[in-house]
């Protein structure tokens, strides 16, 4: 197949083209590289995938633009004959949405609007996109279900991913384009996000810097290994969205529709406890974090915990990796690559 994937220099992009690399697909990867975090990573990130172009004599090609530019979307479309879009670029982040909120107008909603078009204009089998467990909000029922409402985002960064399952759901109904959102659960692993919290904490331990530990270390999350996130990316991708035979409008389930629609969560179904999450890299760098206790911060959620049960009965997501095993080879590659 011929797969688009946005977000190509991002982390879960670069390990989703990847891997599409590796099975022998033509993958063609689309990222503007902005500095949000490191460019350098990201750089790093698009080399690797080149070698691994070389390496499997994979077909593969890079777009260095922006999604929200129009023209190069189409240009993009017009080029090539996508089987399959997996849209992974966003603008990431819970903190940077209450000081950058145009950033993800920009990145979250003008650019999904612009791959709706293109994939309904284009005709593309099936559209995967990245939501976020962020949209559960204000919601406390545990663990997180499908069928829970999600109506009470407590940031701007949840609201717009959100809206993007709502857009989804209007051009599947319209236009009959199969989408598929995955709410993705706190991932981690090699190649992460240096804003994301174990590479915060991985850093500051292997430099003798206090972490800082919010809502003095009550957390509890749903941590994600990478290679298990891509897993399902790719089972839920292969596996095109067809209408519900059960959906009843009198009684509408919101993560499923009449419409080639669906919803779901991706995590581990596992809540680990910061105090644990941070033992882990305690011990894989054989460090003792010096930890700096604060407050509950604007717009995080105190726990999340993933019910992926549907993801598993339809395709058969399975996560495997255990956070002792994924912190392990997570450091592992931060101590390689930044010679720690």
């Amino acid at each position: 197949m011929k797969v688009l994937v946005t977000g190509s220099a991002g982390f879960i992009g670069y390990h989703v083209a990847s891997t599409l690399l590796e099975r022998g697909d033509e993958v063609v990867g689309f990222d503007n590289v902005n500095d949000y975090y490191d460019p350098a990573l990201k750089e790093a990130r698009l080399a690797q995938l080149q070698e691994t172009a070389v390496r499997t004599g994979g077909r593969y090609h890079f777009i260095r633009a922006n999604l929200a530019d129009l023209s190069r979307v189409n240009e993009c479309f017009e080029q090539h004959r996508f089987d399959r879009v997996i849209h992974l670029a966003a603008q990431a982040g819970v903190r940077y949405s209450l000081e950058n909120p145009h950033s993800y107008v920009e990145s979250n909603l003008v650019a999904f609007t612009n791959i709706l078009e293109a994939c309904r204009h284009h005709k593309v089998d099936h559209l995967t996109y990245a939501s976020t467990s962020s949209v559960y909000g204000a919601n406390t029922q545990m663990p997180f279900r499908e069928e829970h409402g999600v109506n009470h985002p407590l940031q701007f960064y949840a609201a717009t991913k959100r809206a993007n399952e709502l857009m989804a759901h209007s051009y599947s109904h319209l236009f009959g384009l199969p989408t598929t959102g995955l709410r993705f659960f706190t991932v981690y692993g090699p190649w992460g996000r240096p804003d994301m919290a174990p590479f915060k904490f991985t850093q500051r331990i292997a430099e003798g810097q206090p972490i800082q530990v919010f809502n003095h270390g009550n957390h509890s999350r749903d941590f994600t290994f990478i290679d298990d996130i891509v897993q399902g990316i790719l089972l839920a991708s292969d596996h095109i969205a067809t209408p519900a035979p059960d959906w009843d409008s009198n009684a509408p389930a919101p993560h499923q529709s009449s419409a080639p629609y669906r919803l779901f969560n991706i995590g581990n179904n596992n809540p680990v406890h910061l105090g644990n999450f941070i033992a882990a890299i305690e011990n894989a760098l054989g460090i003792k974090a010096v930890k700096e206790y604060l407050p509950l911060q604007p717009g995080d959620v105190p726990d999340t915990f993933a019910d992926s049960s549907e993801l598993h009965r339809l395709v058969g997501y399975q996560p495997t990796t255990a956070v002792e095993e994924g912190v392990k080879r997570f450091v592992t590659w931060y101590q390689d690559f930044y010679q720690h």
